[in-house]
């Protein structure tokens, strides 16, 4: 049986309704998953090279590769002021799995270099990540033998996202009274070491403790 189809080399000898990049992407996936059904090898398909290169011509309007590449690094340059986890404790993560899924992925990632600048040894800490339902944040959990920190959203509003108490070992889970903290404070996690070990009074790291990216 001939499972080929005709239409991605009629777009392909006529694309000029693919007039946009999505539209001709659209297009070139299209082909190319025809071509994967007619056991035909893509690479030398007429229509999919064909419109790859009507995806050139869309193009050919945008601005030129310097001014690409210097808007690209612009772009990362404003990443990096405004942190993912930030962003996310913003506009929030309920009923939007995506988000919800790296909030909690760089809400661990916060968490671990939280504890590399509190010098807990390898063993002496874990980090513990509860999605809950959908319509809230979930928690983020670093607890060690002195120390127990938690991230969430939404329960008290802006700069109350992290939750910290001191702790008398891993079995206790209710510690001394509760303090907070806002996300940016994780988000300068040597900053806010010096703040936990004041206010929480923790034991000085041990001598021979080191920082996994000393």
């Amino acid at each position: 049986m001939h499972y080929d189809v005709a239409f991605r080399h009629q777009q392909a000898l006529d694309p000029s309704a693919l007039t946009t990049i999505a539209t001709t992407l659209h297009a070139v996936e299209a082909a190319i998953t025809d071509c994967r059904n007619a056991g035909k090898d893509l690479e030398d398909d007429p229509a999919v090279v064909l419109l790859v290169r009507h995806l050139a011509t869309v193009t050919g309007a945008r601005p030129g590769d310097i001014q690409l590449r210097h808007a690209c690094m612009d772009q990362i340059a404003e990443i990096r002021r405004h942190p993912m986890l930030l962003t996310l404790a913003r506009r929030g993560v309920s009923h939007d799995d995506n988000a919800k899924r790296a909030f909690h992925s760089e809400g661990r990632a916060a968490m671990r270099r939280l504890a590399e600048a509190l010098d807990l040894a390898e063993h002496s800490f874990e980090v513990r990540s509860n999605r809950a339902g959908p319509a809230c944040s979930g928690e983020i959990t670093l607890h060690g033998e002195e120390v127990w920190v938690q991230l969430s959203l939404g329960y008290l509003g802006p700069d109350h996202e992290v939750l910290f108490r001191r702790v008398h070992g891993r079995a206790d889970h209710t510690g001394d009274r509760n303090r907070w903290a806002s996300i940016r404070d994780l988000l300068s996690p040597d900053r806010f070491a010096d703040r936990l070990r004041r206010e929480l009074q923790l034991s000085a790291a041990p001598t021979s403790a080191t920082r996994l990216f000393a």
